[in-house]
């Protein structure tokens, strides 16, 4: 079930009071009730996939406390690894890796071909697995302790605010809050929570599934339009997936704060970043973290030669793009962040120390460099990027733009008022959310919500990332 549907917004609320109905001394009754919540939830999509979640708990569960006093530490944890990466190996990279061997043995021509497989990935898979595998790789490394309550850990894997599309939650940071016994209700946080709602509703129902209108429009038919239109399409998607992403993760977050719970923060401004470095610190913060922890450090990280760590940046951020999704487009599009932050490094430039005008225009140069790589992200193929691509830059061509399409004026719109609230978030001090005077405040939750309900797209579309 996803956050911007009817059903979600009718259900919560009952949901809610029952959670906090059961009497906050009786943790253990809260815990299984989350953790039934969080399994209906789940099977919502597809009932029968709940066991591959089911599985992946169990298989990590059990090899963190197989490592306990073991001789063996590696090699059970290598067994444990791959026991937990099976289920999304073969769902979401066996037709992949099936027709890249195919077609390797036509090359010297020998036909192997085997039929694709009919798979759908379960939901949000390339999340719990990653969770689930940073609390084995922490209990291996001896950052924490193996947990032994298996339902207090099962709640970690399946918490149903973060399990579809994130964050990534680290299990230093869920695992103590789901075991300590929490308040019967902190009024505070619970607001902030429905802050947090709000706004990440606005982002994804009026921003992100308005701006997929005009995009799928124009970029699923880029041949019939020019480079000027393809180029506002891919302007208007770069907007549609960070407000989709971090729509949600703000919604789970929000979620999350009602029920009393603390989730990592995913996204600050990143189209404030001044160099791609920068970026990853800000977009997908708990990915970033994830792959600075469990690749890019067991590697080496920045604790070797100069060419060690160029090559750990790209082996990185090669991950990155195979995590989110089995196409060369995805390699390609993280080896270009990969790339862009190893020539970072070279001329020193990850750093912005040239006073407000040069940091503005760093702000400009990685925007346009992060919106030109959305490319790889977007189309379906290698073929269509580098055709979509010399498309954007023919400037032989006619012009004008196809924009007769009534979502044009509301995405612009939405965009708008992002913009303004994260200017304001970045470099002031004004916080209207947040705001002392009470008319202020409500003044903007009233436009937020007025946006909501008259330019609001309801259950048009799953969260982009859930597919990951």
């Amino acid at each position: 079930m996803i956050f911007n549907s009817f059903l979600f917004i009718l259900i919560y609320p009952f949901l809610f009071l029952l959670y906090y109905a059961i009497p906050a001394s009786w943790k253990t009754a809260r815990n299984v009730f989350l953790l039934v919540l969080s399994y209906a939830l789940y099977m919502c999509w597809k009932p029968v996939y709940a066991l591959i979640l089911l599985a992946v708990t169990l298989s990590t569960y059990f090899t963190a406390r197989m490592l306990k006093g073991s001789r063996n530490r590696k090699a059970i944890a290598v067994t444990g690894t791959l026991l937990s990466l099976s289920p999304l190996l073969f769902f979401k990279y066996f037709n992949f890796i099936n027709d890249n061997i195919s077609k390797a043995f036509l090359y010297i021509g020998i036909d192997i071909h085997m039929s694709d497989l009919s798979l759908v990935a379960p939901v949000g898979i390339s999340f719990f697995t990653f969770q689930a595998l940073g609390y084995l790789f922490d209990v291996y490394y001896r950052r924490i302790e193996e947990e032994r309550n298996f339902l207090i850990y099962a709640l970690f894997v399946s918490f149903f605010p973060s399990i579809v599309s994130g964050p990534i939650n680290k299990a230093s940071l869920l695992i103590p809050q789901i075991r300590s016994l929490r308040p019967y209700f902190d009024y505070t946080k619970a607001v902030e929570g429905m802050k947090m709602l709000l706004w990440g509703m606005f982002m994804k129902v009026v921003l992100a599934d308005r701006a997929s209108i005009y995009v799928i429009f124009i970029l699923n038919n880029y041949t019939s339009h020019n480079g000027a239109t393809c180029a506002l399409a891919l302007l208007f998607y770069t907007f549609q997936i960070y407000a989709d992403f971090a729509g949600y993760s703000l919604m789970a977050i929000g979620v999350g704060k009602t029920l009393g719970f603390d989730l990592l923060e995913n996204f600050r401004r990143p189209f404030f970043s001044y160099s791609v470095t920068d970026f990853w610190r800000r977009w997908h913060i708990s990915l970033g973290l994830w792959l600075k922890d469990y690749v890019y450090i067991p590697l080496g990280g920045s604790r070797c030669s100069k060419s060690r760590n160029y090559f750990n940046i790209i082996v990185t951020f090669l991950v990155s793009g195979i995590w989110h999704g089995a196409n060369w487009t995805y390699v390609v599009w993280g080896l270009l962040h990969g790339l862009a932050q190893v020539v970072e490094k070279m001329l020193g430039q990850q750093k912005c120390n040239y006073g407000p005008f040069g940091r503005g225009v760093k702000i400009l140069i990685t925007f346009l460099f992060i919106n030109f790589s959305f490319i790889y992200f977007r189309m379906p193929t290698l073929t269509d990027a580098w055709a979509l691509t010399l498309k954007i830059f023919d400037f032989s061509q006619p012009m004008g733009l196809t924009i007769d399409i009534p979502s044009v004026s509301f995405t612009l719109f939405a965009i708008i008022l992002l913009l303004i609230k994260e200017v304001c978030d970045e470099f002031t001090n004004i916080r209207a959310f947040h705001s002392r005077h009470v008319a202020v405040r409500w003044c903007t939750y009233a436009i937020v919500l007025s946006s909501i309900l008259l330019a609001g797209v309801f259950g048009a579309d799953q969260f982009i990332y859930a597919n990951f």
